[in-house]
């Protein structure tokens, strides 16, 4: 068991697993910025069916639940089954959703608005990169993430122009039609073969297909703290921008520049954390907890903006700062638990974040209600955040310590003589004395 895990814990680190990192980069594109980009189409169908915007605006909730709910029950299919397998499942499925989304009322888009699609091609998507990398992880991480940006920055005024020509329906049949890509890039997923790998499936550790009993390590609840805490925050900038630059006169053609900008710094923030991180000369967690307190930094300062150009300073500062986070925080994942969890650690992570997404965005929204100003919302953003960098501290402070326990537990015991090395000597002579008297 000790070969299989030697065996396990050393990748390619390169090879074709830079193919499995082109891969993800599609995957996250063709699922994370499609859901990013979906304001573009709430205008259209509000007036479509003549409902609430508080209505319609729960397609985006339930897709997010969707997404985050799905994930444990993606993990535990890629131990079962493989990466590849349900990558492919995750791109039919998308297809399927936006399908259906285009043609049913309303209440059928609350479920079938690629949910499910998405979370079945994100998470074997970014589980599989890491098992393809070590010592590169944080590098291919970044760059597999990248992919959401990139595509945000171009599916806007794609998805804008297929509106224009095609209508909103009709936009979504070609949207899902270019998910479709999905299941391409699942069949490039080429599994990792090992026969050490194979025998351990059919002993005894990976007969269970999710690992449950992660809650019950204390340095994963921390680090599922953290992400409660971080999900409450991240989803609540984008929803305030746009609104904050309208309170304070900026035109709308300049505003729109403000998406742009925060998914171009984005980008660079993710490829440029990425990079650092693979020179190991910082922790991931510390790099993590860094980028945590600067991101709640930027946004505290954020609402001191007054113009157009302050405004899209802070918002620039702001959007490296979660290109970095976004970076890491999956390496950081993986450092805590152990690839042997990963993929159930992982999902897990993601059930348990959903709760923060949820949370996130309500409580914002009354606090700025309660406030009457949208600066209000990134103020509760930036000190939840400060929370969740506070629980990192500890996490890093908890595996430290058990770092130095597991270290006096591995120190070899002390010989019972007094002087070992001189009562070796005295027999090794007595043994030449009576070598000499035989001969």
């Amino acid at each position: 068991m000790e070969k299989v895990h030697a065996k396990e814990s050393s990748p390619p680190d390169g090879g074709y697993g830079w193919v499995v990192v082109v891969s993800a980069f599609m995957v996250m594109g063709l699922t994370a910025a499609v859901l990013k980009t979906f304001g573009l189409f709430f205008v259209e169908i509000q007036e479509h069916f003549d409902e609430l915007a508080s209505t319609i605006s729960w397609i985006t909730s339930v897709t997010i639940a969707t997404f985050h709910l799905g994930a444990p029950v993606a993990s535990a299919l890629c131990v079962k089954y493989s990466h590849r397998a349900v990558l492919v499942t995750g791109g039919l499925l998308a297809f399927s959703g936006m399908n259906t989304s285009s043609d049913s009322n309303w209440h059928y888009l609350y479920w079938c608005f690629s949910g499910l699609g998405i979370s079945f091609s994100w998470t074997p998507a970014i589980s599989i990169v890491s098992h393809y990398f070590s010592k590169k992880r944080a590098l291919a991480n970044a760059i597999a993430s990248a992919g959401e940006c990139a595509f945000a920055f171009t599916f806007g005024p794609f998805f804008q122009w297929l509106i224009g020509q095609y209508g909103w329906k009709g936009a979504l049949l070609i949207i899902g039609g270019i998910q479709l890509n999905i299941c391409v890039c699942g069949v490039l997923m080429r599994p990792l073969k090992s026969n050490c790998c194979l025998e351990a499936k059919k002993s005894s550790t990976t007969h269970k297909t999710f690992n449950w009993m992660l809650v019950r390590r204390p340095e994963f609840v921390l680090y599922a703290m953290f992400g409660i805490l971080a999900a409450m925050s991240f989803f609540v900038p984008p929803l305030f921008l746009v609104p904050l630059s309208y309170s304070l006169g900026i035109d709308e053609s300049w505003t729109a520049s403000l998406l742009s900008i925060l998914a171009m710094v984005d980008f660079a923030g993710r490829l440029l954390c990425g990079w650092y991180a693979n020179l190991h000369v910082t922790k991931t967690i510390h790099l993590l907890t860094m980028t945590i307190t600067l991101i709640s930094t930027s946004l505290m300062l954020l609402p001191l903006a007054n113009n157009y150009l302050s405004l899209a300073i802070f918002t620039g500062f702001y959007g490296f700062f979660f290109g970095t986070t976004v970076a890491v925080h999956i390496t950081v994942l993986a450092d805590v638990v152990g690839m042997s969890d990963f993929d159930s650690a992982l999902g897990l992570f993601m059930l348990i974040r959903s709760t923060g997404g949820f949370l996130g965005p309500p409580l914002a929204g009354l606090i700025v209600d309660m406030a009457g100003d949208y600066k209000a919302g990134f103020y509760m953003a930036g000190a939840t955040l400060v929370l969740a960098a506070v629980f990192l501290v500890i996490l890093d402070q908890f595996q430290q310590r058990s770092e130095r326990g597991s270290q006096t537990n591995t120190k070899p015991e002390k010989s019972t003589l007094p002087y070992p090395s001189l009562h070796f000597l005295k027999l090794q002579n007595r043994s030449y004395q009576e070598h000499d008297v035989v001969v």
